[in-house]
């Protein structure tokens, strides 16, 4: 049987995420660092055709792949560098099954072929949504203007 996006939406009970895309919260740690939780986990699931929209973490995230297509994560550094990775499985095409986005980088990510990408996505420290920080378009456009191709995919106008 194969496997589609409406499978995992359905049995993982996963639900629309205010970045773009489905995800449910599957695992939290019970040690604490103070009063956060030492690391937190999701599911996350993207269509094709969807995009998860720019955005910033206080805390390094880590992505694993499960299960569909490749899913392209985009980042640009604190030093303005863009770097685009492709979390999947074809290590012969550059991709890989875990993809460590940095704390403090702006990160978005996509589907660049047909079907959908489930990945899971861990924090740590855990994830608290004071440390989101989404951007608009503008104000990539104004620090980032040379990269207005793919910021204009990841950003809502």
């Amino acid at each position: 049987m194969k496997l589609n996006a409406k499978y995992f939406i359905e049995k993982l009970n996963l639900k629309k995420h205010p970045e773009g895309g489905y995800y449910k919260e599957s695992f939290t740690s019970q040690d604490t660092i103070g009063s956060r939780q030492l690391w937190t986990s999701i599911y996350f699931l993207l269509n094709s055709g969807e995009v998860s929209h720019f955005h910033r973490l206080k805390s390094d995230e880590l992505w694993y792949f499960h299960d569909g297509e490749a899913l392209t994560i985009y980042m640009i550094s604190p030093s303005g560098e863009l770097i685009e990775k492709q979390v999947g499985l074809n290590i012969e095409q550059g991709e890989a099954p875990q993809v460590l986005v940095p704390k403090g980088y702006i990160f978005g990510s996509t589907m660049n072929n047909e079907g959908f990408s489930l990945v899971g996505c861990m924090v740590s420290p855990g994830f608290q949504f004071q440390d989101f920080e989404l951007f608009t378009r503008k104000e990539l456009l104004e620090k980032y203007p040379y990269y207005k191709d793919i910021i204009k995919k990841l950003t809502v106008a």
